[in-house]
């Protein structure tokens, strides 16, 4: 086990010697989350997991947990959202190997050198758990009920441009 993440990791050789790395990030360091999140408070803890399945897959297993700050879409106020989420990446060396994947793998297409950037990854797994609609857990819906116009009534009816030429020919 490893408590700091190299930058880039050679995956062949990593899941050869069956590594694991486990440590924290910042969730400052994300800089392709920072646009989702309300603040860049907090951190990450990550588990990488390195490996082979009984099928003779090679697999990347990533745990992230964080707790993200969010704004929510109904009160506009900052909440935590908690992320615990545990992703198994099948290394594939071409597009047609993901039909091979069994059920449960995304596929992770990595290059002859098979190199990947590991703390990427964490941050994919991260912006993947961001709801589309941050909404804190706990808020009423606000419902809004509005009586429609006269014109909204008209165009509600389809057939109400005949009524008026019926009218028109009498």
């Amino acid at each position: 086990m490893s408590a700091t993440l190299p930058e880039v990791l050679d995956a062949k050789r990593m899941i050869a010697s069956r590594r694991i790395f486990e440590g924290s990030l910042p969730l400052a360091s994300f800089e392709r989350l920072q646009p989702f999140l309300d603040d860049a408070e907090g951190e990450c803890r990550y588990r990488l997991e390195f490996d082979t399945d009984a099928l003779g897959i090679r697999y990347l297993e990533i745990r992230v947990q964080a707790s993200l700050p969010l704004r929510c879409q109904r009160t506009l106020q900052r909440f935590e959202f908690l992320v615990d989420a545990v992703q198994r990446l099948g290394l594939i060396s071409n597009e047609a190997d993901e039909a091979g994947l069994p059920e449960g793998y995304e596929p992770l297409l990595v290059d002859a050198d098979a190199m990947v950037h590991p703390a990427q990854l964490v941050e994919d797994e991260l912006i993947l758990a961001v709801p589309v609609i941050p909404v804190a857990p706990g808020t009423e819906a606000v419902v809004l009920d509005v009586p429609p116009s006269a014109d909204e009534k008209a165009a509600a009816n389809p057939f109400a441009a005949l009524s008026a030429l019926k009218k028109d020919k009498q």
